[in-house]
């Protein structure tokens, strides 16, 4: 990969797009962040990377604009070819849910980002977060004239933040093959139903969070329709988490919350835990769950 001095983004107001994608290159390289325009000859070296800013989508100059697109292209924002640069885009496609919608808000504004999301344009303003709004500030705060350096505070959140976007991406799919290994599938019956529920027994390395993986192995292997709950084991004992999965109406683990081994169940039944650890009992919890 080109070695790089620097990283130029847009001056003036931050935004999602090129906060992230500066966090990943800054990730990457480890170099500084200036809040500038970008002169003629830095678009022309691959030594300086420029994002989202400058006209120009090169990779192998390291320019990542999306703005001089025309007006019907596919929604794709600085992050989207930053992405497409660091070969992970269709991963981060696949396993960030949230990469889609950042891309239509930054492409075609809050009013069409709702209308394509089905829901209300004030919605969108409520799923404001004030950890958004002060990271874009403080990284906004930063002068023309300044750059933000390794040691930084905000800079170095901002490696945080890519590293570890980049870490998931690279670790969710040895997690899903492992998933793929090891899961059972179950079909129970209850009261002349059937259902299908994922059980993944507990190995001596499990997974963390065992039960957002498998909702995302269920999601890749378009099982959504066909599964009802999941079984995975509990991180915080020697038992197992129950779960119904999408929110499925059939399951309520309020319905077993007074038997001896289910120690928790949330009130509004969508979770239990037990110290069973029997397959046998595992199965007998969630046909009595069943409803």
């Amino acid at each position: 990969m080109m070695s790089i001095k620097t990283i130029i983004t847009h001056p003036g107001g931050a935004h999602k797009d090129d906060f992230l994608a500066c966090s990943l290159m800054a990730s990457v390289h480890g170099v500084p962040i200036a809040r500038r325009d970008p002169t003629e000859q830095e678009l022309d070296d691959a030594c300086v990377c420029v994002i989202d800013v400058g006209g120009r989508h090169e990779p192998e100059n390291n320019n990542f604009d999306h703005h001089q697109f025309p007006r019907d292209h596919k929604p794709t924002c600085a992050l989207s070819l930053v992405l497409q640069h660091l070969g992970i885009y269709e991963d981060a496609q696949m396993f960030c849910d949230w990469l889609e919608p950042a891309e239509w808000f930054d492409c075609r504004g809050p009013q069409k980002t709702a209308e394509w999301l089905g829901i209300g344009r004030d919605v969108v303003g409520k799923l404001n977060s004030p950890i958004d709004m002060t990271m874009l500030r403080r990284f906004a705060q930063s002068a023309p004239s300044d750059e933000l350096k390794p040691g930084d505070h905000v800079y170095e959140l901002m490696r945080y933040i890519g590293g570890d976007l980049l870490e998931y991406l690279h670790s969710v799919r040895s997690k899903l093959d492992s998933i793929s290994v090891h899961v059972e599938r179950w079909q129970l019956d209850s009261n002349g139903d059937s259902f299908d529920v994922l059980f993944l027994p507990r190995k001596d390395s499990t997974l963390d969070d065992v039960s957002g993986s498998l909702g995302r192995y269920i999601m890749v292997n378009e099982l959504h329709e066909e599964i009802s709950a999941i079984v995975y084991p509990d991180s915080r004992g020697e038992g197992f988490g129950l779960a119904r999965f999408n929110d499925h109406p059939r399951i309520d683990f309020t319905r077993v919350e007074a038997a001896e081994d289910v120690h928790f169940a949330h009130n509004s039944g969508f979770l239990c835990k037990t110290s069973a650890t029997e397959q046998d009992r595992l199965r007998e919890i969630l046909t009595h769950a069943w409803q």
